[in-house]
């Protein structure tokens, strides 16, 4: 297979990248004219995938689209230990068979940036399941509690007085050995990985092999423009977000997000970010009409442009002109119902928990008016229009 020449790939791996490094082994190995082995970990704690975690799925999608060879490690064993990555506490550990699951969840959503005909898909139980307890020391006498201690939030941790346990010094290790179980050529990882990625490169050298190259990406913030995107925050863009929803959730960033959001979420290329940077620097230009630009390139990343451009007539017929969609799911009612379950089982929102807490945050209308009761029903005969926030609505017939 013949390869794009070094600088070309090397301007497309280079996209939205935190850190290379270092820069010259990763170009050193592109040169040898071969198709490198690429490992992304994934830890299958959480099912649900945001547009943050494609930033670094999407740098993984551009190494296959460039020939090399993409291996996505489940880390169904590494979630026994949970990774401490910008923790202030122990993660809680999960059993195999509760990251299996999630695995599951994880790759069928990574299918949408990934092309799983030319992914390898591995699960690092195993080899790490495999090890018995003289591997494991072994592979604890190859680091020390100082190395340990220059991750940043251990020694956070440390000098708070908050809890370290034991198992918690194993994640990097074993994270490292994936790499040399693997001999990886290139991992990928967001920022927070950075010392665990480090790790492999030090492993595979006291192993005898060729240390990894690594490239970090950003962590991108979420619609609220200050948290690190999570569902836990309610600030992310869900992969399985329709398109409808993926739209008016990006018109929602701050507008200094714009040029982020242009790089990591939707990909744009320098040609493209030359443009936008133009766009925001002109004084006489709005910035709501270059965020419709971003959010219909981020729907139709993920999509295709005619959903793209349906998305947008959406978002102007609800959410500027304030209209009832022509569209929307029916939900018919046999017995008295609260406001809280229709919306719950509508799937309108994901918990009733959420629910009772958008009613009380004045977010839930019936008919244009805003529902204040959580206790709030609807009986058999009743036909109204339940929205909840700005763009999700349900049709309640009798």
């Amino acid at each position: 297979m013949s390869l794009l020449p070094v600088k070309d790939q090397m301007e497309i791996i280079s996209r939205g990248v935190e850190e290379i490094i270092p820069e010259k082994e990763l170009v050193s190995k592109l040169e040898e004219n071969r198709s490198l082995t690429v490992k992304l970990g994934c830890d299958p704690s959480r099912p649900d995938l945001h547009v943050g975690h494609g930033v670094v799925l999407r740098k993984l999608r551009h190494f296959q689209d460039l020939g090399h060879h993409a291996v996505l490690v489940i880390g169904d064993f590494t979630a026994i230990i949970g990774d401490p990555s910008g923790q202030n506490k122990t993660r809680p550990q999960l059993t195999l068979e509760e990251a299996k699951s999630n695995a599951e969840s994880y790759v069928e959503q990574a299918k949408v940036i990934l092309d799983i005909a030319k992914l390898k898909i591995v699960y690092n139980s195993e080899w790490l399941n495999a090890m018995n307890f003289s591997d494991v020391i072994a592979l604890a006498s190859k680091y020390t509690v100082a190395r340990m201690m220059e991750r940043d939030d251990f020694t956070k941790r440390f000098e708070s007085e908050a809890p370290i346990s034991i198992h918690e010094f194993l994640y990097p290790l074993a994270q490292g050995m994936d790499s040399v179980h693997l001999e990886a050529d290139v991992e990928l990882g967001g920022t927070d990985q950075k010392f665990n990625l480090l790790v492999g490169r030090d492993l595979q050298e006291r192993h005898g092999q060729t240390a990894q190259a690594i490239i970090t990406t950003p962590l991108l913030e979420g619609t609220d423009g200050v948290e690190k995107m999570s569902k836990s925050y309610g600030n992310h863009i869900a992969l399985t977000d329709s398109p409808e929803d993926m739209y008016g959730k990006t018109m929602s960033i701050p507008d200094d997000m714009i040029e982020k959001y242009f790089v990591l979420a939707a990909d744009a290329d320098e040609s493209k970010m030359e443009s936008v940077r133009q766009q925001l620097a002109d004084d006489s230009n709005n910035p709501r009409d270059i965020k419709r630009d971003l959010a219909k390139h981020i729907v139709a990343l993920y999509y295709s442009a005619k959903d793209a451009a349906a998305a947008e007539e959406h978002f102007d017929k609800v959410v500027v002109n304030k209209d009832i969609p022509d569209d929307m799911e029916e939900y018919s009612l046999s017995a008295e119902e609260s406001v809280v379950d229709i919306i719950h089982s509508a799937g309108l929102v994901k918990s009733k928990g959420e629910g009772r807490r958008l009613i009380k945050q004045n977010a839930v209308k019936i008919d244009d008016k805003v529902c204040t009761d959580i206790q709030h029903t609807l009986k058999p005969g009743t036909s109204a229009v339940i929205k909840v926030g700005k763009r999700r609505f349900v049709r309640v017939t009798g």
